[in-house]
């Protein structure tokens, strides 16, 4: 069994049948495997997959005391804003193009650390690259934590569901787990540690990197707009941390082929492009799948790739040192012949 198929924890319904086919599990069966995977009393291992929904949880206060209180045209603009655009803009930039693909490299610490903690966290490192790296491995297929052809909740519930690490790897499979984050300069457990909270990353780091990353953006969007500008902001980073949860059944076309030529280029899975996550996070899914390793995505004129001017900033100034930019191959090897073979 290769390593991708392995190093995730599978579900109780299975990834696939005996006939290598997908299974799609019922509605009772997901939230079945939701409040299992999430009972913290039965098992301290399922800390790391009930982690994202207890944030969720602790944001939802946010949201009712901002409409409760604190409502205004001017605030919802802000929420929507803060949520929709630099929300997912960091989404990008930073879980997708540094920590899981590693398309560019910071020139310190410093401005890792920096963009890292740019908007407030509502997402572990571990939970989201780990993952990502079976989807593009698995893309479409049995095995994908993240597959639409099982449908919407399979994909809405699959950062408890699917996309937490597997909790009886070998010390060996451990080991090539924390290399695919031992950049991202979280703090990881031993493989001891390991056998005892069923994750790579440290609970106790993480839970208070939380509190001091909530506690700074709270204390800054107080002092710049008071209380309801932090209900407001902080009820955005809520709605991209739902929304988002969303994306990868719609950006592969919600199980169905939605691929259009000229536009698609890639036809080795479903992933395509959408101007909206395109535009507002620098996400043209099916460029990406075309090149993962690309610090750009938005290669034709009309693809404002947002999340790529931010990294280009930075390597301007030095904050980044190096970055992979696959437009001129996008254009040689897939645009122009395509244009050509029209006319």
């Amino acid at each position: 069994m290769a390593f991708f198929d392995r190093v995730l924890q599978p579900p109780s319904y299975g990834w696939k049948n005996i006939n290598d086919e997908l299974i799609t599990p019922s509605t009772r069966q997901l939230f079945s495997e939701l409040l299992s995977r999430m009972n913290v009393f039965r098992t301290r291992k399922n800390w790391s997959a009930a982690i994202g929904w207890i944030w969720v949880a602790c944001l939802v206060p946010f949201m009712v005391v901002f409409f409760v209180n604190y409502f205004s045209w001017w605030l919802l603009a802000a929420m929507l804003l803060y949520g929709m655009f630099v929300m997912s803009t960091h989404g990008t930039i930073w879980y997708h193009r540094y920590c899981t693909h590693r398309s560019y490299k910071f020139a310190n610490k410093f401005w890792r650390f920096f963009t890292q903690n740019l908007v407030v966290k509502v997402i572990p490192e571990e939970i989201y690259v780990v993952s990502h790296h079976v989807h593009h491995a698995k893309s479409d297929e049995p095995g994908d934590p993240y597959n639409a052809h099982a449908g919407f909740l399979y994909c809405f519930l699959a950062d408890t569901n699917h996309q937490p690490i597997a909790k009886d790897l070998t010390e060996r499979d451990y080991l090539r787990t924390t290399k695919l984050l031992n950049h991202t300069g979280i703090i990881m457990n031993s493989y001891r540690q390991y056998q005892k909270w069923g994750s790579v990353t440290n609970p106790l780091f993480l839970v208070i990197h939380w509190v001091l990353n909530w506690s700074f953006w709270g204390t800054a969007f107080y002092l710049i707009g008071g209380p309801g500008l932090v209900c407001a902001l902080f009820s955005g980073a809520m709605l991209w941390v739902l929304s988002v949860r969303t994306f990868n059944y719609q950006g592969h076309g919600g199980g169905r082929d939605k691929r259009k030529d000229g536009v698609d280029f890639n036809r080795k899975d479903m992933s395509i492009n959408q101007s909206r996550p395109g535009l507002l996070g620098g996400e043209w899914h099916n460029n990406h799948h075309l090149y993962p390793s690309s610090a750009r995505a938005g290669f034709l004129p009309h693809q404002i790739d947002n999340a790529w001017i931010y990294i280009y900033l930075l390597y301007k100034i030095g904050a980044v040192s190096s970055y992979h930019n696959f437009r001129k191959q996008f254009y040689r090897d897939h645009y122009l012949p395509s244009k050509n073979a029209v006319n």
